[in-house]
């Protein structure tokens, strides 16, 4: 099998996303990279679960790490009965993949697909079947980062010969694909990309990326965004989604809202990379996850304001459909208005 995470940058790689690997799972702790380059390493299921909720890693990474965490979750329960096996199996799915609400269905997808592969391991006599669940979770990535590769194609064709490109906290793969197909296509790009509190994936996560497959990027703050439109020529701002409802409505990382009514003043397009979610039909289906306020009050654990203040922070925001100019999939630009076009039946995503 030829793995799909080929000549990605080094974070992109699958073992330093989430790996498992005699009863360890290793997760790159993405809330200091590339400042400090340490993994987590989790010796059950519910430490999988933990680190998810706990921002070890973002963005896909928990796609990733789920997986691997169902392989850990096999190896916990290893020589059991395949109805012990199965039932424990089928609790850390659930444990995993709700661990943070608004990407619940995603995650039940992957987990769903790890326990087919452990039921298909049983029958054939296994008795750990965490090896069986480790390759499950290495084809999902595959398969996904194929489809990755199809909307960085599809994307990097949006780009100038000679331009300037926005983004907005971290497209985890596709920023890898659109990159490597934008230099296949010969395309001469920069990169702009504002900072993204309280953790700061667009400064260290997407600009690393970027700087790793030799492009220019320039970070700036949260608030810059309309005025760099304005003053440096954006092309274009291009963000992935936590979730793309079947209504158009694009539910990602808190900001992406202003930096796309800017991008609307400015006559900017914006373009969401990914597919609809099937599981959510219409916006009103998601739920918005809150997060600890205090984490505003900070910057990489350095207080920036008076402990008595109070904060206030929504993981997400929701950018309706009117601001999006097109939904960028792994079978070519849709209008948000038109998502039921993609295919109903469809059962994949991708980030």
């Amino acid at each position: 099998m030829e793995r799909q995470d080929k000549g990605l940058a080094w974070m992109l790689q699958y073992e330093n996303i989430a790996w498992y690997e005699d009863g360890v799972v290793s997760i790159l702790d993405r809330r200091i990279y590339p400042i400090d380059i340490k993994k987590v390493e989790c010796r059950t299921h519910q430490e999988v679960a933990d680190a998810i909720r706990d921002m070890v890693t973002q963005s896909a990474g928990p796609y990733t790490a789920a997986a691997m965490g169902m392989a850990l979750a096999a190896y916990e329960c290893r020589g059991r009965s395949e109805a012990e096996q199965t039932e424990y199996l089928e609790a850390a799915a659930y444990t995993i993949s709700h661990a943070r609400p608004t990407t619940t269905w995603r995650m039940e997808r992957i987990t769903a697909k790890c326990i087919e592969a452990a039921r298909e391991a049983l029958a054939g006599g296994a008795s750990d079947v965490s090896e069986a669940i480790k390759e499950c979770a290495v084809n999902q990535n595959n398969e996904r980062y194929a489809g990755i590769n199809k909307v960085g194609k599809y994307m990097a064709q949006l780009f100038p010969e000679d331009g300037s490109v926005m983004t907005y906290c971290f497209a985890e793969t596709i920023v890898g694909m659109m990159l490597k197909e934008a230099r296949i296509q010969g395309k001469d790009i920069r990169l702009f990309c504002p900072e993204t509190r309280p953790y700061f994936q667009g400064a260290r996560l997407t600009a690393s990326v970027a700087h790793d497959m030799g492009f220019d990027v320039t970070v700036i703050t949260d608030g810059m965004p309309a005025s760099v439109m304005k003053n440096e020529g954006i092309d274009i701002f291009t963000t992935a989604a936590d979730v793309i409802c079947c209504d158009g409505h694009v539910v990602n990382k808190v900001g992406t809202y202003n930096t796309a009514i800017a991008a609307k003043h400015h006559g900017v397009p914006y373009y969401v990379s990914g597919t609809p979610d099937q599981g959510h039909p219409t916006v009103d289906t998601v739920k918005i996850e809150m997060r600890d306020p205090d984490l505003v009050l900070e910057a990489m654990g350095t207080p920036t304001a008076n402990r008595n203040v109070k904060g206030y922070y929504p993981a997400f925001d929701i950018t309706p459909p009117e601001l999006v100019t097109g939904v960028v999939t792994d079978q070519g630009v849709f209008s948000p208005f038109s998502l039921a076009d993609y295919g109903a039946t469809r059962d994949q995503f991708l980030v």
